[in-house]
């Protein structure tokens, strides 16, 4: 039995991975879905100082708590940020880093620092307008099937800045766990993941695979997500 923790990626929650939990589930393993800080069924608990430490620190008591060693570590989208920070807490916990068209830092960046100066400032203005929160961006941008297009919209929230201009302490190339495995929708609806899909394919520290779909993977291809991950449980 392998032990899976899914991290969710911004604006949404643990909610987002509930078709894949179930086949997880059904093939005899344990599955986590928390919810960081502030987001989906947490919401009520939203404020402007929420930042990355806080979402990393999330993580971790999930570990503490469940008493978890030798799980699956899996973070989409911004969630690659919050499992690179975990990583280095308590890598000694975690088996598989598994990056779910994710962001995948260096020492010391930010969301921000990846995306560039002209989204950093397009951020900034929105928080500025709406109390250091940013508004959720649709769904339709990120090429989300039309099937669960407006549940996702329905069911995003408004994420802090500050959980996107702060960085990791220590990068994915620093990272004291080995076993690192990258997934990249070829179909996201733009190119934030192209650079690292091209700089991770052809590192031999890593395994990588497309899936030809949008952004949302645990949605638009949840079975083909759930192989992958199961993949990683027998490695």
């Amino acid at each position: 039995m392998a032990k899976f923790v899914l991290v969710h990626g911004a604006f949404q929650g643990g909610w987002v991975y509930a078709r894949v939990a179930r086949k997880l589930r059904e093939a005899g393993h344990d599955v986590y879905t928390p919810t960081l800080t502030g987001l989906g069924e947490r919401a009520h608990l939203a404020d402007r100082a929420i930042n990355l430490d806080t979402h990393i620190q999330d993580i971790v008591n999930v570990f503490k708590y469940e008493d978890l060693t030798d799980a699956i570590l899996c973070g989409h989208s911004y969630g690659g940020l919050v499992i690179t920070g975990v990583a280095h807490e308590i890598g000694e916990r975690i088996r598989t880093l598994f990056y779910l068209d994710a962001y995948a830092p260096a020492d010391g960046q930010s969301l921000v620092d990846i995306t560039g100066d002209e989204t950093a400032l397009a951020f900034v203005a929105q928080a500025n307008q709406n109390g250091g929160m940013i508004p959720p961006i649709p769904a339709a941008i990120f090429n989300v099937n039309e099937a669960d297009v407006v549940r996702v919209d329905t069911m995003s929230v408004s994420q802090p800045l500050a959980t996107f201009v702060q960085g990791v302490k220590a990068g994915v190339d620093s990272t004291p766990v080995a076993n690192r495995t990258y997934v990249f929708a070829t179909r996201n609806g733009g190119d934030w993941f192209v650079k690292t899909h091209a700089r991770l394919k052809s590192d031999s520290r890593w395994t990588v695979h497309e899936i030809p779909c949008g952004h949302s993977i645990m949605l638009d291809r949840p079975a083909d997500l759930a192989a992958l991950l199961l993949a990683e449980a027998t490695k």
